[in-house]
């Protein structure tokens, strides 16, 4: 198998010494969901962790990493991030915020350090799978080293 390409991720927990792996996927254009990535991957959906945007009404951006076969409670989601009503971004938000596109948004290295918020399930395994930053390729990592890196906090964001 070819080397998977170096994203601005892996480069940052490689500058930072945190020890990592990439794990490329077939990227199907019709279906972007973590399920298929977790199937492609052959990997426990419970592991493989994704990367949303959300904008409180009065906090602004913060970012919600939660299990793939999960839907972020918004209400859960605003009280983590201190406020009362929180809502996704708009997808054509998305990449001029991030730097990242549906699909391939990394909880690691967006344009700005957001407030940052892990569902506690991540600390239940050795290690967990995040977009490396591209359609394709998933990073899997120490969850604790991913949120220490990331200076997030974990709590419950799910329904």
């Amino acid at each position: 198998m070819a080397k998977a390409p170096k994203t601005n991720a892996a480069r940052l927990l490689e500058a930072a010494k945190i020890p990592f792996s990439l794990h490329s996927y077939t990227v199907d254009e019709n279906n972007l969901a973590a399920d298929h990535v977790a199937e492609e991957l052959g990997e426990d959906i419970n592991r493989v962790f994704k990367t949303l945007v959300l904008r409180g009404e009065r906090t602004g951006l913060f970012v919600c990493v939660v299990p793939g076969n999960t839907e972020v409670d918004l209400k859960k989601a605003a009280h983590a991030a201190g406020d009362k009503k929180a809502e996704m971004i708009a997808m054509k938000e998305l990449l001029p915020l991030t730097g990242y596109i549906r699909g391939g948004c990394s909880p690691i290295g967006m344009k700005k350090p957001y407030p940052t918020f892990f569902h506690t399930s991540a600390s239940l395994f050795d290690t967990i799978f995040v977009s490396a930053g591209v359609r394709g390729l998933q990073i899997e990592i120490n969850p604790e080293a991913l949120i220490n890196f990331v200076g997030a906090t974990t709590c419950d964001l799910t329904k």
